[in-house]
């Protein structure tokens, strides 16, 4: 064998003193999911545009310089112009002002009410997946019975029965039943991880069931969750919107972007601008809130992460 030189040799691969580096700087799961919903560049407009009509549903009001229930007989049906931004109503109430007052109510319900649905769902998800069995059979044949409901027909019985239309009426009504689709994604989501190690360490290790249902079954489905809770939030605002506009909704003088869209459809034909600004207000929430949802869905889904 021909001696040769160690110097003309070079080590290639993993060095020793090497194998402990960390190859890229740790990131948590929330960390990257943001750093990917960011990349999602209608999700980012979607959020922004949303942040921006809750600054103006926040501060609107005061911008106009009028109070949205003033009357002023003198200025009845003003088109857009430099003192009402957004015109006048038959009233000569100032729509600009009336239209972020209207989006405080309407994204409260959606926004309160897609919660509601959210942890209702998650709780009696959680125990009939747990559980299973009859328990299971009995709690899903009950939730295919409200679904089976139509939410117009509760919210009639419930103003007949509280005599009352008004925001709490209105939670009250689409929550009895909209819990319904939120508990069958959360069952869904949570069969399939019932059987999981870390769930079966727990029940040996004699962990109480409400405490495995709330520790560890729920939050490893908090992603769908989120996801389900940003395309609910559209479904309650148009739901809130339709029952305003047939006038089941918030009544006067309290007022919401359906109750503003119902107010101006007698006069379309005339002075169109006073059901433009709720309805594209309606049209631009619902689907920035869609476009967000399915941009969370991407960045959440742990299974496109790179």
């Amino acid at each position: 064998m021909q001696n040769i030189a160690k110097e003309k040799f070079q080590i290639i691969g993993i060095q020793e003193n090497e194998m402990e580096a960390i190859a890229r700087p740790r990131v948590s799961y929330l960390k990257d999911a943001w750093r990917r919903l960011r990349q999602n560049k209608v999700a980012t407009v979607a959020l922004f545009v949303l942040l921006l009509i809750v600054i103006m549903v926040i501060i609107g009001p005061k911008l106009s310089g009028y109070a949205f229930e003033e009357v002023d007989k003198t200025a009845r049906n003003l088109s857009p112009n430099g003192k009402h931004w957004f015109g006048t109503d038959k009233l000569g109430r100032d729509i600009f002002a009336r239209v972020w007052i209207s989006g405080r109510v309407s994204l409260t319900i959606g926004v309160v009410g897609a919660l509601i649905s959210a942890v209702l769902g998650c709780i009696y998800g959680g125990v009939a997946a747990y559980f299973g069995g009859k328990v299971d059979t009995f709690m899903m044949r009950i939730v295919e019975i409200l679904i089976s409901v139509p939410y117009l027909i509760v919210v009639i019985v419930l103003s007949l029965v509280l005599d009352s239309k008004g925001l709490f009426t209105l939670l009250l009504a689409m929550c009895i039943t909209g819990w319904c689709g939120m508990a069958r994604l959360v069952r869904a989501q949570m069969l399939a991880i019932k059987s999981e190690e870390f769930i079966l360490a727990a029940q040996a290790l004699g962990v109480k069931p409400w405490k495995i249902i709330m520790r560890h079954m729920i939050p490893n489905t908090l992603s769908n969750v989120i996801v389900a809770i940003t395309f609910d939030i559209p479904g309650y605002i148009f739901s809130e919107a339709f029952l305003s506009f047939i006038g089941l909704g918030i009544q006067p003088p309290n007022t919401s972007w359906g109750a503003l869209a119902s107010a101006a459809q007698p006069q379309l034909q005339f002075y169109p601008y006073q059901l433009f600004f709720p309805a594209f207000m309606i049209a631009l929430t619902m689907l920035c809130f869609t476009l967000l949802g399915d941009g969370l869905r991407d960045a959440l889904d742990p299974k496109l992460r790179k």
